[in-house]
């Protein structure tokens, strides 16, 4: 099996001997490390201990090209599967969020397109720092994902939250997430995700629509296509690009998303309507503007047809994911989709609580499963979700398979 590859970029606190473990553990594991150094953590410990410990070159100056035919920050962050930024410093977030690059660092995570995970290490009034919380949040809405620090003695003196998390729990969670076998799993299998708003025109001025953006949609066809999965993506009306490597097949209206769903249907192995679409529409659609006049007006409505009901009638082997924006009585309501829908799993949210609503760049979700299991998550940025929801998706996936070769 091809090693993964990690760029590890190690910035200047006293956590940087962690940092010498965690590059011996990685390498241990079976990755293919490169380090990266900014001047401070070279303050620390030398570069000549990151190379004894990964057996590869260790960067450090943006302008010292060890191959003069690539421009080595850019072939860098080409090269890389996982970026892996721990220790980082409150400095570092800083830059990160703000788009600086002045270093080596900086300029090759500008450069880079691969997932980035970051472990903070600093004081514990640092961390709570208005200023790090709010660069937190920006790098989480560009999908970055976070390591957590744990609590305990710093070396300031403090105790609290701020220790860089041990470098044998982050070399677990980089094997859980990272190894191929586990990212090809869904090679091979046709996922159709369905996304954002529907509209509803009442004229061909107006329609009626809702808040729904298409983000979370969007993050689930982006990991699946990460995945290996061949990715049909039916969206409404949205202002996001397509992730790459994935089909997009753009409606407007509900019954024109039931029908793209219908004709992708039969061919696809797993299905997920995440998209928030309309269940009713005006009975009468006028061809000419509808012009204001005295008084109220009174409209019609009919309903649309129930897509995500009508999948999981028609359903042969297909894994069928609902979702459920509720207000109130989650359990209650989504246990009760998930069974008048015949579907597999419904991912439910209380878009009322802060951080789960339409539009934002993280969500909080649990996840129902037909055998009455339930996972509830806490807040967790979209591609973080996507990416839970998905591992629940390969159980099943994996579940299936082995149930037909009992057969």
């Amino acid at each position: 099996m091809e090693k993964n590859r990690i760029l590890l970029c190690v910035t200047g606190g006293i956590a940087v001997y962690k940092a010498v473990a965690l590059t011996s553990k990685l390498s241990q594991a079976g990755f293919d490390v490169k380090v990266m150094l900014t001047n401070n953590a070279m303050e620390f410990v030398t570069p000549l201990t990151f190379q004894a410990m990964s057996r590869n070159d260790v960067y450090f100056d943006t302008f010292d090209e060890k191959d003069s035919s690539k421009i080595a920050h850019i072939d860098l962050a080409d090269w890389a599967d996982l970026i892996l930024v721990a220790p980082a410093t409150a400095n570092a977030l800083g830059k990160l969020a703000n788009g600086i690059a002045d270093d080596m660092i900086s300029t090759t995570l500008l450069a880079a397109t691969s997932p980035v995970w970051i472990a903070p290490a600093m004081n514990v009034h640092m961390y709570d720092h208005p200023a790090v919380k709010k660069n937190i949040d920006t790098l989480h809405s560009f999908g970055h994902r976070f390591i957590e620090p744990s609590e305990g003695f710093l070396a300031c003196g403090y105790v609290g939250k701020g220790r860089l998390e041990e470098p044998e729990q982050i070399v677990a969670l980089v094997k859980e997430n990272l190894h191929r076998s586990t990212s090809d799993i869904l090679k091979g299998k046709k996922v159709m995700i369905t996304a954002g708003p529907t509209r509803e025109h009442v004229d061909p001025i107006r329609f009626f629509t809702n808040h729904s953006t298409g983000k979370m949609g969007y993050a689930i066809a982006k990991k699946a296509a990460e995945w290996g999965a061949e990715v049909t993506l039916i969206s409404g009306p949205v202002s996001l690009e397509a992730p790459k490597n994935v089909k997009l097949v753009q409606v407007d209206t509900a019954e024109e998303m039931r029908q793209a769903v219908f004709e992708h249907f039969k061919a696809s192995d797993v299905v997920i309507k995440s998209a928030a679409v309309a269940d009713y529409r005006p009975a009468i659609k006028h061809l000419e503007k509808l012009k204001k006049q005295d008084g109220s007006m009174v409209m019609e409505f009919e309903r649309t047809t129930d897509i995500l009901k009508q999948l999981g009638e028609e359903k042969e082997h297909q894994i069928l994911v609902g979702f459920a924006a509720e207000t109130q009585d989650l359990e209650h309501y989504a246990m009760k989709k998930l069974q008048s829908k015949n579907a597999d799993i419904i991912v439910a949210n209380n878009v009322k609580q802060t951080g789960a609503g339409f539009g934002g760049d993280t969500n909080i979700v649990s996840i129902f499963h037909r055998d009455g299991s339930k996972k509830e998550l806490p807040i967790l940025s979209k591609e973080e979700v996507a990416e839970e929801l998905l591992k629940d998706i390969i159980d099943l996936v994996i579940h299936k398979a082995q149930g037909q070769n009992e057969l």
